[in-house]
């Protein structure tokens, strides 16, 4: 299979190379230049399966240059006892009969980026020892919060490859930012930079698409990558948890063979949302997805209006990980709305960058509108839904998954659709301690933030996730402008160029 790119301005490529590169040289994003199918029959017999039996099936479509004995080994490298508690990976827990959770946070991390991103490192070496470069590889990644420690223990002491981290300076919360700092391995970094996430992510992006520096890069032995969901390694392991879920409320007869569910995904990069469009387009029966967003609900406008506009005030919320404007994934969705159209993606993209936003044709707008909804969330209602699922299921929501959730519930009471819905559980609640606690017991005190895990413990019950155990406070190691030319001076300085 071949990997084209969104602007039509590169090659099609392997998924090996697609993987190595991260995103197109040129700017762009490589996605799949068709996408493969299951039988309902096939989809079906999932229900035997388990989730290392479904990633192989899901991966061995995509990832065509890679061998059987490869597949088998990085699924084994990233989906097993010792990453995973759980025996299902990402298990699926009932609430009521029309609402499951998909919890993806029992990995190392606690979050649902551990999905993709303890499997991305194994795929992405075997990507460069299949290309014929020497050079070590640097992966640059900008986060919201987990993508950065996902990927740090990822990435951490393997060959050939060093991580920089870039994360906004009071835009994650205290356990995220500990968790990153506290990541052992001799080829990590992590940076603290003023700005937002968006801030980060475009000049990251920016790094990527220039040539010059790309070269000085190169002429040092180093070559860029990256472990954010702009990486199509990043999206793909994505779509297996799609695939299981179903194949678990199959086994558990839940629902049965062919019948169609709703997927509520709590969003802002679009990348997790977007998984599940594609997993729906290899033949996942999927009735509705329900985007959710928070107050920074530039997605929510975008699905009801067909105008994409980031000329809005940037929300610092109590759900951080989706306050962003600049969703990257969404260019990979509306290339696939528009039948591959590159030319439409350019002058969108070329919009976004000179006035800060686009409007989509009608035809697209209303085919996107036939398979979305946007839905969005206050902070009040995100705590509300917090005490409201405690109260009423004895279960402890994040402020993601809340997001999640109370989207869903504005979703029914506006349409009446009562289609079995699956809600992606992004983050364990300890990620987010305060808040949650603050939505199930009023103001807390101004403490120590991780003294307030053991107290949230003794309200819920709900045990520590290991991997946010025994973490402390550390200094920040960098503080610098989050731009262009203060990252390219950072990594410079990071690789003693």
């Amino acid at each position: 299979m071949k990997y084209i790119s969104t602007r039509g301005n590169y090659e099609g490529v392997s998924a090996a190379e697609a993987i190595r590169l991260g995103m197109v040289p040129e700017g762009g994003l490589f996605v799949p230049e068709t996408v493969p199918a299951f039988s309902q029959d096939e989809i079906y017999q999932m229900n035997e399966l388990n989730y290392q039996e479904i990633a192989y099936q899901i991966l061995e479509k995509f990832l065509t240059d890679y061998s059987q004995e490869e597949l088998k080994e990085v699924i084994e490298a990233a989906y097993n006892e010792n990453s995973f508690v759980d025996q299902d990976i990402a298990p699926v827990v009932k609430l009521d009969d029309n609402l499951y959770i998909l919890e993806l946070w029992h990995g190392p991390t606690a979050a649902f980026k551990d999905m993709a991103l303890q499997i991305l490192p194994h795929l992405l070496v075997k990507a460069i020892n299949k290309s014929d470069s020497d050079k070590e590889v640097v992966i640059l990644v900008a986060t919201s919060g987990d993508t950065g420690k996902a990927a740090l223990e990822g990435f951490k002491d393997v060959d050939g490859i060093k991580i920089i981290v870039f994360y906004p300076d009071d835009g994650v919360s205290k356990v995220q930012e500990a968790q990153m700092l506290t990541t052992e391995g001799d080829n990590t970094v992590v940076v603290s930079v003023e700005g937002n996430f968006d801030d980060c992510q475009s000049a990251v992006k920016e790094i990527f698409a220039d040539k010059e520096f790309n070269n000085l890069i190169n002429q040092n032995n180093y070559q860029f990558s990256s472990a954010n969901s702009i990486n199509w390694g990043r999206l793909v392991p994505q779509i297996i948890y799609y695939f299981s879920t179903y194949a678990y409320l199959l086994r558990d007869e839940s629902i049965s063979k062919g019948e169609k569910i709703n997927i509520s995904v709590p969003t802002g990069n679009f990348g997790n949302i977007l998984a599940a469009y594609y997993a729906s387009q290899m033949g996942l029966a999927v009735n509705k997805f329900i985007c959710a967003s928070n107050t920074n609900k530039v997605l929510t406008d975008f699905l009801n209006t067909g105008i994409y506009d980031i000329n809005r005030d940037f929300h610092k919320t109590i759900s951080p990980s989706m306050d962003i404007l600049i969703s990257s994934n969404l260019e990979r969705f509306l290339f696939e709305m528009t039948g591959h159209d590159a030319d439409k993606i350019n002058q969108w993209y070329k919009d976004l960058k000179e006035t800060g936003k686009f409007e989509v044709d009608e035809a697209t707008r209303k085919k996107i509108q036939g398979l979305f909804v946007g839905e969005w969330t206050t902070e009040e209602e995100t705590q509300d839904i917090i005490t409201e699922v405690f109260k009423e299921y004895d279960y402890t929501l994040d402020t993601h998954t809340a997001v999640g959730v109370d989207s869903y519930q504005k979703y029914v009471e506006e349409t009446r659709d009562n289609t079995i819905t699956i809600i992606d559980s992004t983050a364990n609640p300890y990620k987010f301690s305060k808040s949650v606690l603050e939505a199930l017991e009023g103001d807390v005190a101004a403490e120590n933030e991780f003294k307030i895990l053991k107290k949230l413990n003794e309200v819920t019950g709900l045990e520590i996730h290991r991997g946010l155990k025994g973490l402390e406070e550390k200094e920040i190691r960098h503080n610098r402008n989050c731009n262009t030319t203060a990252i390219k001076a950072e990594v410079k300085d990071i690789l003693g160029i």
